[in-house]
């Protein structure tokens, strides 16, 4: 009797060192990036509203560029709660950007204020749904400095996003019409057309470098091509750094503002807005805020995920916006922009699913190379 006990022992007690593989880990995006995606999606009335504001009258380019920046101090009061809250078990002075972060982020705050700059003065002389789809090519100029700057490598499915996000925006350059709109200029139709050009490749710049300033302060560190191996910062480093950026960003558009005697000219602009002077000081207001969630909702993708991730939520805005511009704006939908439209979509698509085969694959390949270390260790065993 004991003696088939023990041959049933032995027979049942290499059991539970068996380790069957388990299923492949599905790709979940961590809330912060969730959270960063939703503000640039409800960040996308910014556009529309920086177009009622050239339609119905407004002319201070300056201005417009504040609007795209000004937005910050509503982050003060939520950074001042987080760090009072975190004050006992991190320290404020672990919260606190470092001053060489804080230098970087007021040299990207004055590029950033430039291109806005750039951009205000595409938007004046474009539609709202033609600039939006040009600033879409944003993405290819932060993949392209992506690649330089930060080693981004790219996947098929990227790469492929990339191009149809880009061709997207190109088809309004040689559809028919050019999707130029009737009794506008084409020279004023094409100087916007290159200054939109030009806004996107400074933004495109900037994105990348605000990823290759964390990663040297330490707030995010990046090993190796395809993954990115990260010490993902708190929150409240990423509304620092949009802080520090939208306050430089905001001097330099206020010294714009001052040299072009802005300030003076407000009350007549007002005055003779097309929707009214309440409305006008309405539509300046609320167009900040949504900019300036626009804004932090790209900084929380940065530094929580990547630049090229936050260069494809930016190309995903152009759809929303012509969908806006459409019903509010009453603005012709031609063909040319359907067409980018679907590219738009298409490539947007196309970046979601590779990124959720990439980490399969790559979730996959951890357990393999778990799984053949258990293998070594038990075999390795006496």
């Amino acid at each position: 009797m004991q003696e088939t006990s023990s041959k049933a022992a032995s027979t049942t007690s290499p059991a539970p060192t068996t380790n069957p593989s388990p299923s492949p880990a599905r790709y979940k995006p961590s809330l912060l990036v969730i959270f960063s995606a939703c503000l640039v999606l409800v960040g996308a009335t910014g556009p529309l509203l920086l177009r009622v504001y050239f339609v119905h009258g407004g002319t201070r380019l300056f201005l417009s560029a504040l609007l795209q920046i000004s937005g910050w101090p509503l982050l003060l009061p939520p950074i001042c709660v987080s760090l009072f809250r975190r004050r006992r078990s991190h320290g404020v002075s672990n919260l606190l950007i470092p001053a060489r972060l804080a230098g970087a982020a007021a040299v990207l705050g004055a590029f950033y204020a430039i291109s806005c700059f750039v951009y205000a003065l595409g938007s004046q002389a474009l539609p709202l749904s033609t600039s939006s789809l040009l600033q879409a090519t944003q993405l290819a100029f932060t993949a392209v400095f992506a690649l330089l700057f930060v080693g981004l490598r790219f996947t098929p499915f990227s790469a492929n996003a990339v191009m149809l996000l880009t061709i997207g925006p190109a088809v309004l350059g040689v559809g028919p019409g050019s999707g130029k709109p009737a009794g506008e200029a084409s020279r004023t139709y094409w100087t916007g057309f290159c200054e939109s050009i030009a806004a996107a490749a400074l933004a495109g710049l900037v994105l990348p470098l605000v990823e290759v300033a964390m990663a040297r302060s330490g707030g995010r560190r990046r090993t190796g091509p395809t993954t990115a191996a990260r010490v993902t910062p708190p929150y409240v480093t990423v509304m620092q750094m949009q802080a520090v950026m939208g306050a430089t960003g905001t001097v330099v558009c206020l010294l714009g503002m001052a040299i072009k005697s802005d300030f003076q000219a407000l009350p007549s602009e007002a005055a003779t807005f097309g929707l009214g002077d309440n409305n006008y000081y309405l539509v300046l207001i609320w167009d900040a805020v949504a900019w300036q969630m626009m804004n932090l909702g790209i900084m929380g993708l940065i530094t929580c995920a990547s630049s090229l991730l936050a260069g494809i939520m930016v190309a995903v805005l152009p759809p929303l916006s012509e969908v806006l511009a459409v019903i509010f704006l009453h603005e012709k939908f031609d063909g040319p922009k359907g067409i980018a439209l679907v590219l738009s979509l298409w490539g947007f698509a196309s970046y979601l699913y590779g990124e959720r085969a990439q980490k399969k694959q790559e979730a996959q390949k951890n357990e393999q190379e778990l799984a053949k270390k258990i293998g070594d260790v038990e075999s390795a065993a006496p």
